[in-house]
């Protein structure tokens, strides 16, 4: 199975107003299906005021008016289901948007039947000064902790100060989750993304943090909680009801704790969302950015895939709505095709189930904005204020050009025609500037695009039982050029090569490889038996 992610304010607009929405989404799903996967992912769909662009939900049970309405929706899902292709929504329950409902109610006092929906505290004092209950940090906005003069008490958010964290460990708050499942399985709904799920549960003494590690000092008091399995658990036996899928995103998650949820027969989750991957070029966060580590890549992946094997499925992906364009930070945009395709390849035919992000397919690239002020992402504009204070706002966008969240966030870029297609009206965020040479229209025509890349290797994967289930293994661990792993199953192998050069490299193969009697099944040049790789060039063997 593979997945294609849809962050829907900037996928297409159908109805012409500058906004992504249901009726582009409908427009395209045979495009969707063209690419070979089995399902989509929508981020958020849900009436928000867009703090986080859909991530601090006012109301569960309906769909944003700027995407369109419920009528809608249902008709999206069912000409997916018509097509073959199952939906899952993202269930974000950590937190909800400060417009909520239940948020209103709960700023009012302690005597409401709301009251304790979110996690409020007093605030400490010394001496005459007011403090907030501890010394947390948000990941986002400041310190974690807003103050609410209604209720004379402060609420946590470890997010945006917008995005107030519910107190899971009422149990009416539970109910409403399983109630909001409900409502979306019943309607058809076949599973759920969950966001940020291993924080749902707090250490209730909310203890201070480490105060040496800013922004996320208050992590492991709100990270793996007390309850969580428990959380989980009752939330699980709601999926059973209707055997619906439930992927969980878990950052900061170390392999041996992702097992205790992903794997056995109790398990809490389907599969999981880890990060370890994702800093082959940063530390911790993509704001705090270094050279790209090949080494470091690799070995977060095989670490994932030996842990995994036989134990659990992993979610394989490079891009998503959370990190900027892959081939900005891995690849190379000089040699774009090249490395655009030699990604692909680097994790689509390992062990798992591969996700695709809108426009990682056509090889979208970052976006270069000159000033803070227009970027929209609140990460982004928090770390620009928060990172590097002491350099020149030109060093600090330089670094904001190749850590924001806002570089995923552009209109996918469908054709070379005004707003690159993406909508008749001026778009409600900036297009690359790029879209003439980069868009799906000019791929659809190029036998050897990014985009029939991807179709070539997700049909490949689906076609051999060797890719779906053989086991991993990498060779070379050490080398700061080439990624090769194999993958085997009763007898059948097969080898993935990359080159992440960018300039020509002598080919390495295992000893029983190169002697052996092979077909290159998959390559992004021209074929050849040179023992010299190309910049950036991928070439698939089989062992015949």
């Amino acid at each position: 199975m593979s997945f294609y992610q849809i962050w829907i304010r900037s996928f297409a607009d159908g109805n012409g107003d500058g906004i992504g929405d249901l009726y582009g989404v409908y427009d395209r799903l045979d495009y969707i299906k063209s690419l070979g996967v089995d399902a989509i992912w929508f981020s958020p769909v849900y009436p928000s005021p867009n703090a986080d662009y859909g991530y601090d939900i006012s109301d569960y049970r309906n769909i944003h008016p700027d995407y369109g309405t419920l009528d809608q929706f249902r008709k999206v899902l069912d000409r997916a289901h018509e097509l073959g292709l199952i939906v899952l929504m993202d269930l974000v329950i950590n937190h909800t948007s400060d417009e909520h409902p239940w948020f209103k109610e709960s700023c009012k006092g302690k005597d409401n039947p709301y009251s304790d929906y979110y996690i409020w505290r007093d605030p400490r004092f010394k001496g005459e000064q007011m403090l907030p209950p501890n010394n947390w940090y948000s990941q986002f906005e400041g310190l974690a902790w807003e103050y609410c003069e209604t209720r004379g008490q402060y609420y946590l958010h470890v997010f945006a100060k917008k995005q107030p964290d519910l107190n899971m460990d009422n149990p009416k708050v539970r109910e409403e989750v399983k109630g909001i499942m409900r409502f979306w399985l019943d309607m058809g709904v076949d599973g759920f993304r969950e966001d940020v799920i291993t924080y749902i549960s707090k250490n209730p003494a909310l203890p201070d943090g480490n105060p040496l590690l800013p922004m996320i000092n208050g992590l492991p008091h709100y990270k793996d909680g007390p309850r969580l399995m428990e959380y989980l658990q009752e939330f699980r036996e709601v999926a059973r009801e209707y055997n619906a899928i439930q992927i969980g995103e878990a950052p900061f998650t170390p392999v041996k704790t992702a097992a205790t949820y992903i794997s056995g027969p109790d398990r809490v989750l389907d599969m999981m969302i880890q990060f370890d991957h994702m800093t082959a070029d940063c530390i911790m966060t993509e704001y705090v950015w270094h050279r790209f580590m090949l080494t470091k890549l690799k070995k977060a992946f095989t670490k994932w895939q030996n842990a995994m094997n036989g134990r659990a499925w992993n979610c394989l992906y490079l891009e998503n709505h959370d990190h900027p364009r892959v081939i900005s930070r891995y690849g190379s945009e000089k040699f774009w095709r090249e490395s655009g395709t030699c990604l692909a390849a680097s994790y689509i035919f390992q062990q798992g189930c591969p996700f695709i992000y809108q426009g990682q397919e056509i090889g979208m690239t970052n976006i270069r904005l000159r000033s803070i002020d227009q970027y929209n992402d609140v990460s982004t504009i928090n770390a620009y204020h928060t990172f590097r204070r002491h350099r020149s706002p030109e060093s600090r966008m330089r670094w904001i050009h190749v850590s924001s969240r806002d570089s995923a966030r552009t209109p996918v870029q469908w054709t070379d025609g005004k707003y690159a297609g993406f909508s008749t009206a001026k778009p409600w965020f900036r297009v690359n500037p790029n879209y003439k040479r980069i868009n799906a229209a000019a791929q659809e025509k190029d036998p050897d695009s990014i985009l029939n890349f991807y179709r070539r290797c997700l049909a490949l994967r689906k076609e051999t039982e060797t890719l779906i289930w053989g086991s991993y293994k990498e060779y070379y661990p050490r080398s700061r050029k080439h990624y090769v792993y194999e993958r085997s199953y009763l007898g059948d192998r097969y080898l993935i090569v990359c080159s992440f050069a960018a300039k020509e490299t002598k080919e390495r193969l295992p000893a029983d490889w190169a002697k052996a009697e092979k077909d290159l099944v998959i390559g992004n040049y021209p074929f050849s038996t040179s023992d010299i790789l190309h910049p950036y060039e991928t070439r698939v063997y089989h062992m015949r």
